[in-house]
């Protein structure tokens, strides 16, 4: 029970030994030493170089140092080439006037304060040495081909080993193979010898790592002779030897293994493990399989272990028993120094492992434990010392020693005791970044004795951070194992113990990770061209980025060539170099993100080499080559062209191809010709540059393989025969002295073969042959060797002539108005007289039943192809006279034609009539004038007028229809809506129906008190369908104009359906060139032009935009002219003083028109022009110089206008009765004047023709602003 307590006890005192181990005690507080740097155990030094001895050491106060040579004091005082570096233990040996050797001894170094003593490890200095090779006389070797043979190297001992190679006088390595290869001892093994290995150059060379010297053994000569070679053997081992054999290795170490085998053929070599499975990831094969390496040996690698050497005549084995040994390592790390508080307890633990099991020895500062003073509060226990309520002054450094036969581990490890308030020792007010999702590790290093206890706030401290998702660590590190953007803030850690607290805060940023976006892709370039890899990043933008690329690992190649953009790699002109992986690599202070991609360089195969002809017969020839470098693109397919300088010097054919994995073809040949070849590679780029050319590969003549292909026979005049054919090419004659044997015979009378021989030609002409005759043909290939196979019979006929008779029988039966089809007898074959093309039909239109008057039209022809009895003719005009007759023609020629028929089509339906025309259009009627259809196809049998309303929104309103008979052009209709815009559709009829309709739009007068012409539309194109919109009438009236001080008001009438309404304007004298200024009225019928220049002439006028696909509607223009000097208009019509001189005015106009009453009745005829004058504006009527009078005044009532006066700008005149009205001469108020005042016209009778053509156009109707100003200038 007490054992189990003490257990327990120091497991307690053992877990709080590691809490107190994570200490690291600050330089300014008192410790005992700690060695920091001493150098290697086994220490070899370079003789050439000052000897350093390393030895640094820790502590407060700082240590002193002291050395022992070979177990003894070494007084570096009294040696004059040895020093201590200042502050250290370091010795440095001045080998410049001592030798290095005098110092190889085994040295220990101590550094000692007053808190303790610690020493280093036994550091054992040995000089390298790299000796020469002893003088020898080799002789040479001579051996029998296929012994075995071993050159051996047997360097001197160096130290350390050196490393061997074998190499000739040329310094160039060995070749070595499964048949001759290097020992570990460096000894040159031949499984068997060969007459290539005869040779007096194998120097073995040896080469000394720490002086860097290479020494070299004399050259061995090897003779191998090969008159009487060994005979096959099975497998004899060279190394190592016998059946079995035994190693030991260290664990940690490298194990090394070989088998070397001789026989004949070469052997090969295998390992297995006897008693296990060979560690894959720690096993390598060297050596051609020769040598077996374990690397990083463990315990677990001991056992036994077989190579085996087979060939075809017998194997042989061998078995290495393996024995792994260990010398002593740690298990749980080396003792940890202790910082204990007065009255803590502690324990140090020194626990390895070794095999040989190691021993354990205890020294405190530098003494043996047993012979140091006792202590009670220190107990040893085997590997551990036990530590309970230690007080001050019980400092000191403890020293472990584990050792056993393969050596030893020594540690310092001291027991601090203090007491020390807590401090913490992270830098205050640090800032940790961290990558969103990763993890987060917030350092609060601290100190303190009792060791302190460590807490953790975040931002308002409202509570302990001690639970998920933070991880508190034993050495007071906080962890967010994953940390996200809410994690971001101040930190706040407390280190607190028994003798107070302290603070530090720290901050944590979360930033977003880097993230490659667009990754480089896989690259195939032609060489030339340029490659471009994208690379496109996302980042934290508070962390700045650097983008670095690299090629195969490597920094880019330093080429101008490369270009790196801010997010691309661009490489221009690729050459086969720029091959390789090229990677994108972000970093950021944080992270980094990296994406690789591969450049595959292409070009074109080199052209292939070495063509050779082989297995040559009399048409057949093999021929081999090498292919080029196909650059990283596989070569789909060879070539092979041939030139023949016998027939076609200079000029390269394609004979054959052959896949791209072949690199043989054989060639079939043509005789009498002398080849020559070539080949050519193709892969994805493209063809290759051809090769050299093979040698000259002449073939013998012999008698033609084939006959003239194409034999034709047709004649060129009605008595005679050609017969053509393809001539033979110079390749296909196969020899000199190529002509040809034609030959002929009529195909329906027996008969022999007529034959001519010609020679240089492709034809042969036989005259004096019946008119189109069958005839059987062949032609046959002959040279000096012989003639081709007998040739087949081609056919042909003697030349055609004029058919002798043309198609009986013809008649005409009619389908349609339109359609007719014609019929005739065939005329006999043997009246044909050729081939038989086919018939024409040659047809015309006489005239129309309608009008007897001749048509003079062209003749059609409509050709039938083939042996045809009938055709239809199309397209024909309805209720016409046709005439026709039809012809037969062959190769030759037409025949004769046949009697001329003739037919008559029926009726169709009308077109559409030529005009549509609105006049006299008033409040509730108007007349529609139309002309009859230019196409009658037919008689009229009447009209019918269809027409509907049309409202705002252009929707259509009931439908009225009216028959109207075949001798009406014109129909008034009354009872319509005023204000209100129709829609006509007009057709005419035949017996055959109505036709296509003609439309037209209008608008019926407002109910104003006057009247008014209306504004027709101009004529749309005929529609067929009666509800399609045709173009719509100008929607605008009585456009008016008036100048003040703010611009020109700009006055209208608008009855349209459409809101987009502008005024346009530009200057007068521009004409065209400068384009329309246009603003919007906003839905008025008055509108302010402010942007008009004073004294410049303006046109003006209204627009809108139709609606769906209409064209733009425009009003008449009206002119404008702002005055230079603006004056202020007031209504002047209220002022008294113009009143009276109103008066005053209208009686002087009276005295002088009595005046002028009297001059008349005196002067005799009206005179015409004064006629004319007449008709001018009443309101503005010039003084005549003969007699100054005025021109004629109306006598009728006050309330009737004056004769020739304008239409008002309300846009309506008031129809009444007046026999000196100018409205019954026919154009009424749309009378115009030249600009002396004349008027335009003539006095006539009211004429429909006169309305139509005036009746489209309008007159301007002035402002009563105008007409006064006008009036006040002439006052």
């Amino acid at each position: 029970m007490m054992e189990r307590r003490r257990m327990d006890a120091a497991l307690m005192v053992l877990l709080l030994g590691h809490l107190a181990a994570a200490l690291e005690v600050p330089l300014d507080l008192p410790q005992p030493p700690t060695i920091t740097h001493q150098s290697p155990k086994d220490y070899i030094i370079d003789p050439r170089e000052n000897i350093i001895i390393h030895c640094e050491a820790k502590g407060k106060p700082h240590p002193s140092f002291s050395w022992t040579r070979n177990g003894t004091h070494f007084d570096v005082d009294e040696d004059p080439h040895v020093t201590l570096r200042p502050h250290s233990g370091t010795l440095v040996v001045d080998i410049s006037r001592a030798k290095a050797d005098q110092y190889e001894s085994v040295y220990q170094c101590t550094a000692r304060n007053k808190h303790g003593t610690a020493v280093s490890n036994n550091i054992v200095v040995r000089q390298s040495r790299s000796p020469l090779w002893s003088k020898e006389k080799i002789k040479p070797i001579v051996v029998q081909e296929g012994v075995s043979l071993v050159l051996p190297c047997q360097p001197p001992a160096g130290l350390p080993p050196p490393i061997i190679f074998w190499m000739d006088n040329y310094f160039q390595r060995l070749p070595q193979s499964n048949r001759v290869s290097q020992s570990l001892n460096g000894d040159l093994y031949f499984s068997n010898v060969l007459q290539e290995d005869s040779r007096n150059d194998y120097i073995c060379y040896a080469r000394f790592p720490y002086t860097q010297t290479i020494q070299q053994k004399q050259p061995i000569s090897v003779k191998v002779l090969s008159h009487d070679p060994a005979d096959e053997r099975k497998p004899t081992l060279l190394v190592p030897s016998g059946p079995s054999s035994s190693k030991i290795v260290l664990r940690g170490q490298v194990l090394e293994m070989e088998c070397i085998a001789e026989g004949l053929p070469t052997p090969d070599i295998s390992w297995t493990k006897v008693s296990g499975e060979l560690p894959a990831k720690r096993t390598h094969f060297l050596h051609y399989q020769r040598t077996l390496r374990i690397v990083n040996v463990s315990e677990s690698d001991a056992g036994d272990y077989r190579c085996t050497a087979k060939n075809k005549m017998g194997s042989v084995h061998h078995n290495i028993h393996i024995m792994v040994k260990a010398a002593p390592y740690w298990i749980s790390g080396a003792p940890r120094n202790l910082v204990l508080a007065p009255g803590e307890n502690g324990v140090l633990t020194c626990r390895a492992s070794g095999t040989p099991k190691p021993s354990i020895s205890w020294a405190m500062n530098g003494i043996p434990i047993e012979n140091s003073p006792k202590d009670p509060s220190r107990k040893v226990e085997d590997d551990t010392i036990i530590f309970t309520d230690v007080q001050i002054g019980s400092s000191a450094v403890y020293q472990c020693n584990i050792s056993n036969t393969y050596g030893y581990l020594l540690s310092n490890a001291f027991v601090n005791v203090l007491s020390e308030p807590p401090r913490v020792l992270t830098p205050a007010n640090k800032v940790y970044q961290v990558i969103k999702n990763h993890r987060a590790l917030i350092d609060c290093a601290s100190f303190g004795s009792p060791i302190p206890k460590i807490t953790w706030f975040k931002d308002s401290r409202s509570s302990t951070l001690d639970g998920d998702p933070y991880i508190l660590h034993d050495n007071g590190t906080l962890e967010i194992p994953v940390a996200q953007s809410h994690n971001s803030g101040k930190f706040t850690c407390v280190a607190r113990n028994l003798l107070g607290k302290e603070e530090n805060h720290v901050f944590l940023e979360v930033k977003e990770p880097t993230r490659i976006l667009k990754q480089p892709e896989y690259k195939v370039v032609q060489r030339g061209r340029s490659a471009v890899f994208q690379c496109k990043v996302k980042h934290d933008p508070t962390l700045p980025p650097v983008m670095t690329w690299l090629k195969d690992d490597g920094e880019l190649p330093d080429d101008e060539r490369f270009e790196v953009g801010a997010d691309s790699l661009t490489i221009t002109d690729v050459t086969e170099m720029d091959a390789g992986v090229y990677t994108c690599i972000m970093n950021t202070t944080l992270d980094h993100d990296s994406a690789s991609a591969e450049l595959t360089v292409v070009e074109r195969p080199d052209s292939p080499t070495d063509l050779e002809l082989t297995d040559q017969k009399k048409r057949s020839v093999q021929l081999t080559w090498t292919p080029g470098d196909e650059h990283n693109s596989p070569i789909q397919k060879f070539l092979i062209q041939y030139e023949d300088s016998l027939h076609h010097r200079g000029h390269w054919h394609n004979l054959t191809e052959v896949p791209g994995t072949r690199t043989t073809a054989h060639l079939k040949l043509s005789p009498y010709a002398h080849y020559t070849f070539r080949v050519l590679a193709l892969n994805a780029v493209g063809l290759s540059h051809p090769s050299f050319p093979s040698r000259m590969f002449k073939t013998e003549p012999a008698a033609p393989d084939e006959n003239p292909t194409g034999v034709e026979g047709f004649g060129t005049e009605h008595n005679n025969l050609v017969i053509s054919w393809k001539p033979l090419t110079g390749l296909q004659s196969n020899g000199p002295g190529l002509h040809y044997r034609v030959m002929w015979r009529q195909k329906t009378v027996s008969s022999d073969w007529n034959m001519a021989t010609v020679a240089n030609t492709s034809k042969f002409v036989v005259t004096g042959t019946p008119t189109f005759v069958p005839y059987e043909l062949k032609v046959q290939a002959v040279n000096d060797h012989g003639a081709a196979p007998e040739p087949a019979i081609a056919h042909g006929y003697s030349g055609e002539d004029l058919p002798v008779a043309a198609p009986e029988n013809v008649q005409a039966m009619v389908v349609n108005s339109s359609l007719a089809e014609v019929y005739w007898d065939p005329v006999p074959s043997k009246l044909i007289r050729g081939h038989l093309k086919g018939y024409k039909v040659y047809y015309w239109r006489e005239r129309s039943l309608h009008k007897h008057n001749p048509h003079h039209v062209e003749k059609q022809i409509l050709t039938f192809s083939g042996n045809h009895s009938r055709g239809k003719l199309p397209g024909l005009h309805p209720y016409s006279l046709y005439s026709f007759y039809v012809k037969i023609y062959n190769g030759k020629g037409e025949g004769p034609a046949s009697h001329t028929q003739q037919f008559e089509t029926p009726e169709g339906v009308p077109g559409a009539p030529t005009s549509l025309l609105v006049t006299n259009t008033d409040l509730d009627s108007l007349t529609l004038e139309w002309s009859p259809p230019h196409v009658h196809n037919g008689r009229i049998t009447g009209y019918t007028l269809t027409y509907q309303p049309v409202n705002n929104s252009n929707e259509l309103g009931p439908v009225e229809e009216l028959a109207l008979p075949a001798n009406e052009t014109s129909v008034i209709l009354s009872n319509l809506r005023h204000s209100t815009r129709y829609k006509f559709y007009l057709n005419a009829k035949t017996v055959r129906g109505a036709g296509p309709a003609i439309s037209q739009e209008t608008v019926t007068i407002m109910d104003e008190g006057n009247t008014q012409t209306s504004h027709p539309i101009a004529r749309s194109p005929p529609h067929k369908h009666p509800h399609r919109n045709a173009p719509p009438a100008s929607p605008f009236g009585n456009v008016s104009s008036s100048v003040g001080e703010e611009g020109a008001l700009i006055s209208w009438e608008y009855w349209g359906p459409e809101r987009n309404v502008f005024v346009e304007y530009k200057l007068e004298n521009s004409e065209g060139e400068e384009e329309w200024q246009r603003e919007s009225v906003n839905g008025s019928q008055n509108f302010m032009l402010k942007s008009l220049k004073a004294g410049l002439p303006y046109k003006v006028r209204l627009v809108t935009k139709g609606h769906h696909d209409q064209p733009l509607h425009h009003s008449q223009e009206v002119s404008v002219m702002v005055p230079a000097v603006a004056s202020r208009q007031v209504d002047i019509a209220t002022q008294g003083w113009f009143i009276g001189l109103m008066c005053a005015i209208a009686l002087l106009i009276l005295i002088l028109l009595i005046i002028c009453f009297i001059q008349r009745n005196k002067g005799g005829k009206y005179p015409v022009k004064e006629k004319e004058d007449a008709h001018t504006d009443p309101e503005f009527q010039p003084m005549k110089d003969d007699d100054c009078t005025f021109g004629e005044y109306s006598d009728n009532e006050d309330h009737k206008p004056l004769k020739g006066s304008r239409t008002p700008s309300n846009g309506t005149v008031k129809r009444e009765d007046s026999d000196d009205s100018l409205v019954d001469y026919g154009d009424g108020g749309d009378g115009q004047f030249n600009e002396d005042g004349s008027f335009i016209g003539q006095y006539s009778g009211k004429s429909v023709s006169r309305e139509t053509a005036e009746g489209h156009e309008s007159s301007e109707a002035p402002s009563p602003i105008n007409a006064m100003n006008s009036l006040n200038s002439f006052v």
